[in-house]
């Protein structure tokens, strides 16, 4: 999924400036996002309060949205550098392609994993033939500098594919990303980092186990969740800190939460539109490939209709913020 902002900002982020080595509850309140022609999200990273979780570097939660008499989800071919994509359906269905020939329609609860690496461009877009409601999130996880020149490539999962834990007090959390509790995804990830799409029963009360060491947020899906005592609505998110064991939720109504987490992201990053680089001056060549329709990002095929042009660069220098405002 892209950054449709025609006037995107240019920011300097992560580091270990500020990164809470105790447990805290941060609410981060998001921003909606025209993104195509008909989809609106909720902008949780970054926020203006926060910057990253992990390696987590972008996060849109969208829908529930009826799609029943219009196109859904239309986002035209777009590039990306030095990160990885995760898409996460709850309802509806994405058909992906990419410049590495990649087609595939992301159901629910697969895994639409997409490594960007030294260049790629994509498009998503609702199947002619789609169900009534979309439903979803859409997430970016910055590569570290020893792989962010890495070959593109796409990853699809099916369900059955990811594990899955459950406990005693009704939780039940599917794998999405990384590694939990002993089990690990089948998708590849390049930093030490988990991602949990947890559905809890209604009256279901647990903790899950986390590590001391990484830092977590919470986004709620659906329903109304408590996570670690903070009731979060849907479309929000909590920020957590590090130094966890686990993390209790509760549902009386039951729900479903995002669990990210990951070890603090020790580079600055430079992230501008689509593309994360570590300088201004080379996403700015990013920019001026993908405008010269250069080979590093390939081209779409099949999708009918023009790619994105990228959004002029602002006119200020880079300003460097770490990971928070």
């Amino acid at each position: 999924m892209s950054n449709l902002d025609q006037a995107p900002v240019v920011t300097v982020r992560g580091g270990l400036q500020r990164v809470s080595a105790a447990p805290v509850r941060e609410v981060l309140t998001a921003r909606t996002v025209q993104l195509g022609e008909s989809t609106q999200v909720r902008r949780l990273l970054p926020n203006i309060h926060r910057r990253m979780v992990g390696a987590w570097c972008f996060v849109d939660h969208y829908g529930p949205d009826d799609i029943a008499d219009g196109s859904g989800m239309q986002v035209a071919p777009h590039p990306h550098t030095g990160l990885q994509t995760l898409s996460w359906l709850h309802e509806g269905e994405v058909l992906h392609r990419d410049s590495e020939g990649s087609i595939a329609t992301i159901r629910p609860y697969e895994l639409g994993l997409m490594t960007a690496g030294h260049g790629i461009a994509h498009a998503e877009q609702s199947p002619v033939e789609h169900p009534r409601l979309l439903h979803g999130a859409q997430l970016w996880i910055a590569l570290p500098d020893a792989f962010r020149e890495t070959a593109p490539a796409f990853q699809h999962h099916a369900t059955d594919e990811l594990p899955l834990a459950t406990t005693m007090g009704g939780l039940r959390a599917r794998l999405m990303l990384g590694r939990f509790d002993g089990a690990a995804s089948p998708g590849t990830s390049y930093s030490p980092l988990v991602g949990l799409d947890v559905d809890l029963r209604a009256g279901a009360i647990g903790a899950l186990p986390l590590v001391l060491d990484f830092e977590y947020a919470a986004l709620a899906m659906t329903g109304r969740v408590e996570v670690d005592g903070v009731p979060i609505e849907p479309g929000t998110m909590l920020y957590l800190g590090c130094g966890r064991r686990e993390l209790a939720l509760r549902s009386d109504e039951g729900g479903a939460v995002m669990i990210l987490g990951g070890e603090p992201f020790e580079e600055e990053i430079v992230m501008w539109w689509n593309f994360i680089g570590r300088t201004g001056e080379e996403v700015a060549a990013y920019r001026e490939a993908w405008q010269a329709a250069d080979a590093r990002f390939g081209e779409v095929h099949g999708y009918q209709g023009d790619r994105l042009a990228a959004p002029p660069l602002p006119g200020v220098p880079l300003k460097a913020r770490g990971r928070v405002r």
